[in-house]
Protein backbone atom coordinates (compact mmCIF):
# COMPACT_ATOMS: atom_id res chain seq x y z
CA UNK A 1 0.00 0.00 0.00
CA UNK A 2 1.36 3.03 -1.18
CA UNK A 3 1.69 6.57 0.51
CA UNK A 4 -1.25 9.38 -0.06
CA UNK A 5 0.13 12.61 -1.35
CA UNK A 6 -0.13 15.78 0.55
CA UNK A 7 -1.65 18.83 -1.35
CA UNK A 8 1.71 21.16 -0.46
CA UNK A 9 -0.20 24.22 1.03
CA UNK A 10 0.69 26.20 4.35
CA UNK A 11 -0.25 23.87 7.34
CA UNK A 12 -3.01 26.32 9.19
CA UNK A 13 -2.62 24.41 12.48
CA UNK A 14 0.81 25.94 14.47
CA UNK A 15 1.11 22.70 16.34
CA UNK A 16 0.75 20.44 13.16
CA UNK A 17 3.07 22.84 11.35
CA UNK A 18 5.84 22.76 13.66
CA UNK A 19 5.99 18.75 14.37
CA UNK A 20 5.62 18.53 10.46
CA UNK A 21 8.77 20.95 10.56
CA UNK A 22 10.46 18.88 12.54
CA UNK A 23 10.38 15.56 11.07
CA UNK A 24 10.64 16.79 7.15
CA UNK A 25 13.54 18.66 8.87
CA UNK A 26 15.36 15.68 10.29
CA UNK A 27 14.52 13.70 7.03
CA UNK A 28 16.52 16.57 5.19
CA UNK A 29 19.03 16.91 7.42
CA UNK A 30 19.35 12.78 7.36
CA UNK A 31 19.25 12.57 3.68
CA UNK A 32 21.61 15.27 3.21
CA UNK A 33 24.44 12.98 5.20
CA UNK A 34 23.60 10.01 3.41
CA UNK A 35 24.56 11.57 0.31
CA UNK A 36 27.84 13.23 1.41
CA UNK A 37 28.28 9.32 3.08
CA UNK A 38 27.15 7.18 0.28
CA UNK A 39 28.59 9.58 -2.61
CA UNK A 40 31.56 11.21 -1.06
CA UNK A 41 30.09 14.70 -1.84
CA UNK A 42 30.44 17.52 0.13
CA UNK A 43 26.71 18.66 1.03
CA UNK A 44 25.83 21.91 3.16
CA UNK A 45 22.32 22.75 4.21
CA UNK A 46 21.17 25.60 5.41
CA UNK A 47 17.36 25.44 7.28
CA UNK A 48 16.17 28.69 9.19
CA UNK A 49 12.89 27.87 11.10
CA UNK A 50 9.74 30.39 11.23
CA UNK A 51 10.82 31.97 14.20
CA UNK A 52 14.33 32.43 12.56
CA UNK A 53 16.08 29.05 14.29
CA UNK A 54 19.26 27.64 12.49
CA UNK A 55 19.70 24.03 11.47
CA UNK A 56 22.58 23.33 9.52
CA UNK A 57 24.34 20.20 8.10
CA UNK A 58 27.85 20.86 6.62
CA UNK A 59 29.89 16.97 5.56
CA UNK A 60 33.00 19.04 5.37
CA UNK A 61 34.50 20.29 8.32
CA UNK A 62 33.49 23.90 7.63
CA UNK A 63 30.60 25.52 6.50
CA UNK A 64 32.52 28.70 5.47
CA UNK A 65 34.58 27.18 3.09
CA UNK A 66 32.02 25.11 1.99
CA UNK A 67 30.02 28.39 1.34
CA UNK A 68 33.67 30.13 -0.23
CA UNK A 69 33.66 27.31 -2.49
CA UNK A 70 30.24 27.99 -3.63
CA UNK A 71 30.32 31.46 -4.34
CA UNK A 72 33.75 30.72 -6.57
CA UNK A 73 32.18 28.30 -8.58
CA UNK A 74 28.24 30.16 -8.76
CA UNK A 75 29.76 33.65 -9.15
CA UNK A 76 33.17 33.12 -10.69
CA UNK A 77 36.01 36.30 -10.31
CA UNK A 78 37.63 36.63 -7.05
CA UNK A 79 36.44 40.25 -7.27
CA UNK A 80 32.83 39.05 -7.33
CA UNK A 81 33.70 36.77 -4.36
CA UNK A 82 33.93 39.89 -2.29
CA UNK A 83 31.21 41.53 -2.98
CA UNK A 84 28.75 38.40 -3.23
CA UNK A 85 30.40 37.82 0.80
CA UNK A 86 30.18 41.80 1.60
CA UNK A 87 26.33 41.23 -0.38
CA UNK A 88 25.74 38.06 2.20
CA UNK A 89 26.97 39.80 5.54
CA UNK A 90 24.47 42.74 4.79
CA UNK A 91 21.68 40.04 3.62
CA UNK A 92 22.23 38.61 7.55
CA UNK A 93 22.81 41.66 9.05
CA UNK A 94 19.26 43.14 7.82
CA UNK A 95 17.98 39.54 8.76
CA UNK A 96 19.15 39.77 11.77
CA UNK A 97 17.70 43.40 12.45
CA UNK A 98 14.61 42.35 11.68
CA UNK A 99 14.18 39.59 13.85
CA UNK A 100 15.15 41.66 16.45
CA UNK A 101 12.61 44.00 15.93
CA UNK A 102 10.47 41.30 15.61
CA UNK A 103 11.22 40.09 18.69
CA UNK A 104 10.75 43.09 20.51
CA UNK A 105 7.51 44.15 18.93
CA UNK A 106 6.40 40.38 20.51
CA UNK A 107 8.18 41.15 23.82
CA UNK A 108 6.33 44.81 23.67
CA UNK A 109 2.61 42.98 22.65
CA UNK A 110 3.28 40.70 25.28
CA UNK A 111 3.57 43.49 28.60
CA UNK A 112 0.54 45.28 26.54
CA UNK A 113 -1.60 42.20 27.07
CA UNK A 114 -0.52 42.05 31.09
CA UNK A 115 -1.35 45.28 31.42
CA UNK A 116 2.32 46.89 31.47
CA UNK A 117 3.91 49.73 29.38
CA UNK A 118 0.38 50.69 28.31
CA UNK A 119 1.46 54.58 28.61
CA UNK A 120 2.99 55.06 24.66
CA UNK A 121 0.14 53.38 22.95
CA UNK A 122 -2.46 55.64 21.21
CA UNK A 123 -6.10 55.69 21.37
CA UNK A 124 -6.56 53.40 18.84
CA UNK A 125 -4.38 51.03 20.19
CA UNK A 126 -5.76 50.91 23.64
CA UNK A 127 -9.17 49.84 21.83
CA UNK A 128 -7.38 47.08 19.55
CA UNK A 129 -6.06 45.88 23.27
CA UNK A 130 -9.32 46.07 24.29
CA UNK A 131 -11.26 44.25 22.17
CA UNK A 132 -8.06 41.67 22.11
CA UNK A 133 -8.19 41.06 25.27
CA UNK A 134 -12.67 40.90 25.49
CA UNK A 135 -12.04 38.58 22.89
CA UNK A 136 -9.40 36.19 24.53
CA UNK A 137 -11.63 36.57 28.26
CA UNK A 138 -14.99 35.48 26.19
CA UNK A 139 -13.24 32.33 24.96
CA UNK A 140 -11.66 31.41 28.19
CA UNK A 141 -15.33 31.89 29.58
CA UNK A 142 -16.82 29.76 27.26
CA UNK A 143 -14.35 27.31 27.79
CA UNK A 144 -15.31 27.42 31.66
CA UNK A 145 -18.62 27.27 30.89
CA UNK A 146 -18.49 24.55 28.27
CA UNK A 147 -16.61 22.51 31.01
CA UNK A 148 -18.71 23.22 33.92
CA UNK A 149 -22.02 22.43 31.48
CA UNK A 150 -20.09 19.20 31.07
CA UNK A 151 -19.40 18.64 34.48
CA UNK A 152 -23.20 19.31 35.70
CA UNK A 153 -24.37 16.81 32.66
CA UNK A 154 -21.64 13.92 33.86
CA UNK A 155 -23.67 14.33 38.15
CA UNK A 156 -27.55 14.82 36.47
CA UNK A 157 -26.26 11.34 34.50
CA UNK A 158 -24.98 9.27 37.89
CA UNK A 159 -27.45 11.02 40.32
CA UNK A 160 -30.05 10.05 37.49
CA UNK A 161 -28.38 6.38 37.69
CA UNK A 162 -28.62 6.21 41.29
CA UNK A 163 -32.25 7.31 41.54
CA UNK A 164 -32.91 4.59 39.32
CA UNK A 165 -31.41 1.62 40.98
CA UNK A 166 -32.75 2.77 44.59
CA UNK A 167 -36.13 2.65 42.80
CA UNK A 168 -35.22 -0.68 42.14
CA UNK A 169 -34.26 -1.44 45.24
CA UNK A 170 -37.38 -2.95 47.22
CA UNK A 171 -38.48 -4.69 43.81
CA UNK A 172 -35.04 -6.47 43.98
CA UNK A 173 -35.46 -7.30 48.03
CA UNK A 174 -38.86 -8.63 47.33
CA UNK A 175 -37.79 -10.89 44.97
CA UNK A 176 -35.03 -12.17 47.01
CA UNK A 177 -37.45 -12.72 49.90
CA UNK A 178 -40.06 -14.17 46.95
CA UNK A 179 -36.78 -17.19 46.03
CA UNK A 180 -35.91 -17.48 49.48
CA UNK A 181 -39.59 -18.71 50.32
CA UNK A 182 -39.73 -20.46 47.08
CA UNK A 183 -36.51 -22.89 47.66
CA UNK A 184 -37.45 -22.71 51.93
CA UNK A 185 -41.41 -24.81 50.42
CA UNK A 186 -39.22 -26.50 47.91
CA UNK A 187 -36.67 -27.83 50.24
CA UNK A 188 -39.90 -28.81 52.95
CA UNK A 189 -42.31 -30.84 50.03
Amino acid sequence: MGRGRVELKRIENKINRQVTFAKRRNGLLKKAYELSVLCDAEVALIIFSNRGKLYEFCSSSSMLKTLERYQKCNYGAPEANVSTREALELSSQQEYLKLKARYESLQRSQRNLMGEDLGPLSSKELESLERQLDSSLKQIRSTRTQFMLDQLSDLQRKVCMKTILLSFAPVYHLLQYLTLLTNLYMSLV
